[in-house]
């Protein structure tokens, strides 16, 4: 299928489509409706390989540096702001996202290859200051966590990777910091190394799979599984990572070895084109991907 024509970009549109760089140590800033390159929108501070991505309650930037830090920037211009979060365990940070009764960060923490890592972390929202682990005795069994999200429910969902096997997704209390349960065990996902995860307009849950290039759909009630819903490698998919859904109710995932933004139709998982076309604005290694405003004026 043709490469998606890309179009000027709108600055009178706000709301962008962000999407992190991993090789050129950035977080890039696209038009959320054309997909448009705009401008490299934040650098610096310090940042290595950005994974998670995710604007806080005051409207700024936040990034998961390879630093073993979440970095703050500025939510109109890009400029970097502060180190936001670090300490505590924090290593290898991947998903990030705000939420729970006080808003506050959390951060999935990787497993390195020391054995450090392999936690959920939580931070003061406002001040960045820590204030817990996240199911401390690992009651859930985590195993190596990618990405993060809060759910239609409150409670906070956590895509498990290990090395081999399915992996599953485990559910959070965030009132309380405990383990609920296993909604998607790995007994019965039938995915490999999740890497993103995002609830759809119908409250559905789709994984994307780094391992095998494909999107799995599961019931967002249930957990149940419903199926593939975007095939191995459809329109060029090469290592599925994080994904968004755009005002089209379209799908969006990063193809992170196809060094693009791929969209596909939000009810069927049919290929729709490149949203973000290969080495837009020198895009390498895309993981991360969220929608968000900005200053138009900054990408004139």
């Amino acid at each position: 299928m043709p490469k998606k024509k890309q179009l000027a970009a709108d600055t009178d549109n706000d709301t962008f489509l962000f999407v992190s760089s991993t090789n050129t140590k950035s977080v890039m800033a696209y038009d959320g409706e054309t997909g448009a390159f705009l401008k490299k929108f934040a650098n610096g501070g310090g940042l290595i390989e950005p994974e998670g991505i995710a604007f806080g309650p005051d409207g700024n930037l936040y990034v998961a540096s390879r630093s073993d830090e979440v970095l703050r920037y500025d939510g109109e211009k890009g400029n970097f702001l502060d180190v936001f979060a670090s300490g505590h365990g924090l290593v290898d940070p991947a998903g990030i996202a705000f939420g729970g009764p006080d808003n506050d960060l959390f951060i999935a923490a990787g497993l390195t290859d020391d054995g450090l890592g392999n936690q959920i972390l939580r931070f003061d929202g406002d001040t960045g200051v820590f204030e817990a682990v996240v199911d401390p005795a690992n009651a859930a069994g985590l195993d190596d966590p990618e990405a993060l999200v809060f759910g239609p429910d409150g409670l906070l969902y956590v895509a498990s990777t290990p090395e081999s096997g399915p992996g599953e997704v485990l559910r959070y209390d965030p009132a309380t910091n405990s383990f609920v349960d296993k909604f998607v065990p790995s007994s019965e996902s039938n995915i490999l190394d999740p890497t993103g995860m995002v609830f759809g307009p119908d409250g559905d849950l789709f994984l994307s799979s780094a391992a095998t290039s494909e999107v799995m759909r599961y019931d967002g009630t249930t957990g149940d599984f419903e199926g593939v819903f975007i095939t191995a490698g459809s329109g060029g998919l090469n290592e599925a990572e994080g994904m968004a859904f755009n005002s089209n109710g379209n799908l969006l995932v990063a193809s992170e070895l196809g060094h693009s933004v791929l969209e596909y139709d939000g009810t069927t998982g049919a290929f729709v084109g490149e949203f973000v076309v290969a080495g837009s604005g020198h895009l390498s290694e895309p993981t991360f991907i969220t929608f968000g405003p900005a200053e138009s004026d900054f990408f004139i």
